[in-house]
């Protein structure tokens, strides 16, 4: 079998989210830390270590929505499925992580723009393949040629509600984008409520797991070097106690041809 990596580092100095949401990791390096090592031990000398050397180690200021990670149903609103407790991210069942996924391929579309059902059903139909439940769908958007730039936060076109919607219906219930968001970018929305003044429109892709519980995987990457079909994906999440989002290590899995 083929392994493609499918996810973005966790780093610093890149702006791949919103200023108040970044990355800070502090690297401590093998002398740095050597004073760590040589408390344990009573007498010993740095000189006595290969080197002069302890340990590397990072401390990372860090949300669980950084990086590559999956949301949990609980990120989007308090309940799910009509009513019921949304689950957190260490209770997202394990068979929803690794199963057959597909490609939508939706880089023409215009930064901002909302996807609906139809433009899923057309390319579904271009690919020629019918949704079965569980396939894990992923959206390859313009937002991934920008990560590393300036404007990958606001670059990409978005998920809408009936979109969202016409996956669960389907038995989807794991989702990703290479876009920072699942929904379109803030800043196209907020204009489009700036004229509109409907709040139906804000997070309106998110919020539709109150109605079918999902998960979906953000700021993926690399998705261009992926088939439409005929691949797996694999996206455990991280178990943090109660919480939205986990990071995830997400690897596309492909035949070896």
């Amino acid at each position: 079998m083929k392994l493609i990596d499918i996810s973005i580092p966790i780093e610093n100095d890149v702006i791949s989210d919103p200023p108040h949401q970044r990355v800070a990791i502090d690297y401590v390096s093998h002398t740095q830390s050597a004073s760590d090592l040589l408390s344990f031990f009573p007498g010993l000398r740095q000189d006595q270590l290969p080197d002069g050397q302890g340990w590397a180690t990072e401390k990372v200021t860090i949300s669980t929505h950084n990086g590559t990670h999956v949301d949990a149903p609980y990120h989007y609103h308090t309940t799910m499925d009509g009513g019921v407790r949304a689950i957190t991210i260490d209770e997202v069942p394990l068979e929803w992580c690794y199963q057959p996924a597909v490609k939508l391929d939706f880089r023409s579309f215009e930064d901002g723009y909302v996807v609906s059902a139809n433009d899923i059903a057309g390319e579904l139909d271009r690919i020629g393949h019918e949704l079965k439940p569980l396939d894990i769908v992923v959206v390859n958007t313009r937002a991934g040629s920008r990560y590393g730039e300036d404007d990958y936060v606001t670059t990409g076109c978005g998920m809408g509600r009936e979109a969202t919607l016409y996956l669960l219906e389907k038995g989807v219930r794991v989702v990703g984008t290479d876009g920072w968001s699942w929904d379109a970018p803030f800043v196209h929305t907020a204009k489009r409520f700036a004229e509109s003044r409907d709040p139906a429109i804000i997070w309106e892709g998110h919020k539709a797991g109150r109605d079918r519980g999902y998960c979906q995987i953000e700021k993926l990457h690399n998705l261009e070097a992926l088939p439409s079909t005929g691949f797996m994906v694999s996206c455990f999440p991280v178990k943090i106690r109660a919480a939205s989002a986990g990071w995830t290590r997400a690897v596309a899995i492909l035949p070896d041809s």
